[in-house]
């Protein structure tokens, strides 16, 4: 039999494992080594092997191993769940959403419990009767798919998973419900679902009126008759726009999704997981996992073709196996998950595959190197799913399917997926599933609240061989994240792209170009500037559906920030004048006022803010800035000069906190009250301290465990700074 290894995790990784996934006892002390987890999980997934014959401890040796070396992680619901008595193994799973109140509150209810067994849930709303339609039973009117959202969305907010994150949400109402433009703008209406990604389920049928000019009907979903008609590029402007603002809402191409149906026998797809990677029918569910393309390449990236090849064989074993030893909240949801045996293998690190390779990310030859690498994953995944239907049969569901159609007998009705791996890339060390990276260099929170300060190593690598100029860049990358405005050769500019450094055509390009060889769909976030304009979004959304993609989720840089607020009408003040349209007139300022000083340490110096009152209320700020340099004590006084003229033209100074705190900078410090993100933060929590509250704000953009700024990747919200991430 084979021998287990000893794990490869960083302390780094390690410090997570023990904040996240090991088992606890009833005091909350850590009761499992890393080491110990893997043998858990390993050991209950290599138990599926007995009903067929296998070699359980040798499957169980090589499941550990494969995970112990960081060659293959699955999803965080096995990792945690596998061996204990939850034992709920998989992250995706989708509920049916019916018209009437018994199957709305049903649905909430295996909402909870899947959210509490640690699963992610998806609906598609459309079927529910639009806002002002009848309701026979009661003789009053219904009140539309969004109110049952905000229900479904209380509900998730209560209800924590495994006690220690909420769960996630995907929310589809198709572009034909006559409520479809109150959809669109859901989101921008202050806090409302928060915990919902949204998307719009759009056919074929939509885009092709959208580019010839034409009508689009808008259908009862009660009746099945035309309610109204509008035109079909105002939906498209409105979409756009909402994406524009808020990031929501993203794009689900509904026959996309039914050309990748395997199994039509089942019934159509028209929902996805809260990411958008995983299209499954009600009551069906999916567990995944990802490869570590860091451990599949040498040094300079060349790919282990053999390596690569065993790895995936004894990945989609494993995904087959958990099927078998899943413990699903509903019965319906195990039915119909063992029907069709869905599993969904991925990758992880691609972007430092580029780095390794000096390949510009998107570049031409990036694409067609994605096309090869995803093309022989997906080829080797069905070759095994069909190694094993030979020694345990075909998925129950096979006949009607497409592989019957191919005379292909087959384990599992998809096997391939490109899934957010948020937290376990940060287990591997790696960058999440094939997103670019965020940075290039930043300062991330560790332990007892010390900043530790992350390079990428392949910058690093290449910067010193320029010799005595690197420690100057890197200093000016830690500054920025990025290369972009530093002079540094063209060479390195292209090669070490961030996120933002990417233009949209290539985002979209690499999501199509993995998507091409993914049998369910690809989890992406096409990443844009903040000043990025509506039309770039229409650009990307269009180019996504000429280009093959399922679905397209964008985020524009900081776009929360320029939320705009929706009451009864889209119109809003005009600047410098107050809602009945009088000029605001800031209050002269008397000779003598009185007010109280704070001391704030940043990362420039010390801060000190002075708050003056007037009649009880703050009226002015003076904000200086000790031992910093000329620009930096100029933005400073900046600040504090506009922070006095809001105050004086009457601007409450919740509103002014709210609007600053939270700002995350390049350069956060660490403070026994928390964390100071920036000089704007840290002139926020100033105005707190003096006055002697504090001031709650959206979570929004910012992570609930640490307080640094989330990014936006694989459709879903990650903390670059600590382990936190909001969908798995």
């Amino acid at each position: 039999m084979s021998e287990r290894v000893r794990a490869r995790f960083s302390e780094n990784a390690r410090y997570v494992l023990e904040k996240r996934y090991l088992r606890k006892n009833d005091k909350g002390e850590t009761i499992e080594s890393p080491e110990d987890m893997l043998w858990r999980v390993a050991s209950a997934v290599a138990s599926g092997e007995a009903s067929y014959g296998g070699d359980v401890g040798e499957w169980a040796v090589r499941f550990y191993n494969a995970m112990a070396e960081l060659d293959f992680l699955p999803n965080s619901p096995t990792l945690m769940n596998a061996g204990t008595p939850r034992g709920q193994l998989s992250a995706c799973f989708v509920l049916p959403i019916g018209d009437s109140m018994d199957e709305i509150f049903g649905a909430l209810s295996a909402t909870a419990l899947v959210h509490k067994s640690g699963g992610g849930t998806g609906f598609n709303f459309s079927n529910v009767r639009p806002a002002g339609d009848r309701v026979r039973s009661t003789s009053g009117v219904a009140s539309g798919p969004i109110s049952f959202m905000e229900l479904f969305d209380h509900t998730t907010e209560v209800v924590k998973q495994g006690g220690t994150r909420r769960g996630a949400n995907m929310g589809i109402l198709e572009a034909s419900h006559p409520d479809i433009a109150d959809f669109v703008r859901a989101k921008t209406e202050g806090s409302k679902l928060t915990n919902f990604n949204i998307s719009v389920g759009i056919p074929d049928s939509f885009m092709k009126a959208v580019r010839d000019g034409g009508d689009w009907d808008l259908v009862n979903p009660r009746t099945g008759e035309r309610a109204s008609s509008i035109k079909a590029e105002e939906l498209w402007d409105l979409l756009t726009e909402g994406a524009w603002r808020t990031g929501d809402p993203g794009v689900v191409f509904l026959d996309r999704l039914e050309e990748g149906n395997t199994v039509p026998s089942c019934g159509r797809l028209f929902s996805t997981n809260p990411c958008g990677e995983q299209p499954l029918f009600p009551y069906e569910s999916c567990n995944l996992g990802s490869i570590n393309l860091m451990r599949m390449a040498d040094e300079r990236g060349e790919i282990n073709w053999g390596r690569l090849e065993e790895t995936v064989r004894t990945s989609v074993r494993f995904l087959d196996d958990v099927i078998d030893r899943n413990a699903y909240p509903l019965d319906e949801i195990a039915a119909m998950t063992r029907g069709n045996r869905k599993i969904g293998l991925g990758v992880m690190g691609w972007a430092e595959i580029l780095f390794a390779r000096g390949m510009r990310y998107g570049s031409r030859e990036s694409l067609d190197l994605a096309e090869k690498l995803m093309g022989f994953v997906q080829r080797i995944g069905h070759e095994e799913s069909e190694s094993l239907a030979a020694a345990r049969g075909s998925f129950p569901n096979w006949k009607g399917s497409v592989w019957e159609s191919r005379g292909r007998p087959m384990r599992n009705a998809t096997v391939t997926t490109i899934a957010p791996t948020g937290t376990i890339s940060l287990i591997a060390e790696c960058s999440s599933g094939i997103e670019p990276v965020f940075a290039l260099a930043f300062r991330r929170k560790a332990f007892d609240n010390d900043t530790l300060v992350y390079i990428n190593s392949y910058l690093e690598e290449a910067l010193a061989r320029m010799g005595e100029q690197s420690s100057a860049i890197l200093e000016q990358v830690l500054a920025s994240g990025t290369l972009a405005d530093i002079d540094v050769p063209r060479a390195l500019k292209e090669v070490f792209v961030t996120a933002h450094d990417i233009p949209y055509s290539e985002h979209v390009e690499m999501q199509a170009a993995f998507q091409k060889h993914t049998d369910n769909a690809v989890s992406k976030t096409i990443n844009l500037p903040r000043s990025a304009t509506v039309e770039d979004v229409r650009g990307a959304y269009l180019l996504s559906f000429d280009l093959g993609c399922k679905g397209i989720t964008i985020y524009r840089d900081r776009c929360k920030e320029t939320q705009v607020l929706y009451h009864g009408s889209d119109a809003s003040p005009e600047r410098g004048r107050s809602a009945r349209g009088e000029r605001v007139k800031p209050r002269k300022r008397p000779a003598n006022l009185s007010g109280s000083t704070v001391k704030i340490r940043t990362s420039f110096g010390n801060l000190y803010l002075t708050l003056n009152m007037l009649g009880g209320r703050p009226f002015e700020l003076f904000a200086t800035l000790g031992k910093s340099g000329k620009d930096t004590q100029a933005h400073t006084e900046a600040l504090g000069r506009l922070i006095s003229l809001s105050l004086r033209s009457g601007v409450p100074v919740r509103d002014i906190i709210g609007q600053l705190k939270g700002i995350g900078g390049s350069q956060p410090i660490f403070e026994s009250d928390g964390i100071i993100l920036s000089l704007p933060d840290a002139i926020a929590q100033g105005l707190e301290r003096a006055l002697g509250e504090t001031v709650e704000i959206s979570q929004g953009d910012m992570c609930p465990a640490c307080g640094a700024p989330l990014v936006h990747a694989e459709g879903c919200m990650r903390c670059v700074s600590c382990d936190y991430s909001k969908c798995y």
